[in-house]
């Protein structure tokens, strides 16, 4: 059975509609079993930079600790519900460390692979890839070398910065782009040439064009179709073990969330779970 870690953390986004982040994941949280979720408690309060260039570090560092608190307590593979994306860096920390060598999917319309020096918003979320890989304040990131830059595939991303940019093509980082999920073989093809043992997946929902998910914060046209994303997933799955999941920062449009938008999310969660 899936265990589903609801963390409804905001503080990592850039956005003045953070908090609803929150809404966000509580709304998918109410449609999973309560048997099989576990809510990692988020303060309210912004926090402090505690003089580092990432906003609101104190509070991220709180959630983090808890995260890793409930996941040592995980044997199996879990699926994290943000929040923003920054949640899939302890995630992708706890799979990592129960396989020999892990690939990452990394589905988001923006690649996320500041560093707090390069980072003109300094909040973490838009850091969250680069901790993955070893860079980033102390207690977020993780060790260097626990996934390399050529064992990431990024999927359907199409805002980069030029600092993004340098860093993708300076260290090998694979893209899968919009067109390239016309071919459902094409997500397998590339995780299979990382020579990974396993795969964790994050899906940022801005990862899909706003027609199919109006309820994001910053949405980027001519995004990646649901079927399309399904399918490669179905492809993947059917040739890697999955070694966790995340599915993030869904923002309601109003205090209710639209039946359209859930259902996507329950189809990805399905792909996923």
């Amino acid at each position: 059975m899936t265990r589903f870690v609801v963390v409804p953390q905001w503080q990592g986004s850039p956005s003045s509609r953070a908090m609803q982040l929150m809404d966000g994941a509580e709304a998918i949280a109410g449609d999973l079993p309560k048997s099989s979720r576990i809510r990692v408690d988020v303060p309210l309060e912004a926090g402090d930079a505690l003089g580092s260039p990432v906003q609101r570090l104190s509070s991220l560092l709180q959630v983090r600790q808890s995260l890793d608190a409930v996941l040592a307590h995980q044997d199996e593979p879990v699926l994290i519900v943000g929040g923003d994306c920054s949640v899939s860096v302890g995630g992708i920390g706890h799979a990592a460390a129960r396989h020999h060598r892990l690939a990452v999917v990394w589905a988001d319309a923006h690649p996320d692979l500041h560093s707090p020096l390069t980072s003109a918003s300094h909040a973490f979320s838009g850091m969250a890839l680069r901790a993955v890989l070893g860079e980033g304040p102390d207690g977020l990131r993780l060790a260097e070398g626990t996934v390399l830059p050529t064992d990431v595939v990024l999927v359907g991303a199409r805002s980069f910065d030029d600092a993004e940019d340098g860093y993708i093509e300076g260290y090998g980082i694979q893209t899968v782009s919009v067109d390239d999920l016309s071919d459902p073989e094409a997500l397998a093809r590339a995780v299979a040439a990382t020579g990974a043992d396993a795969v964790y997946v994050h899906i940022d929902v801005d990862v899909l064009d706003p027609d199919q998910m109006p309820g994001v914060k910053s949405a980027e046209p001519f995004g990646v179709r649901v079927p399309a994303l399904l399918a490669a997933l179905k492809r993947l799955r059917e040739n890697v073990p999955l070694a966790g999941a995340t599915l993030a920062e869904f923002v309601p449009a109003s205090s209710e969330a639209d039946p359209a938008d859930m259902g996507t999310l329950l189809r990805l969660i399905g792909a996923l779970a």
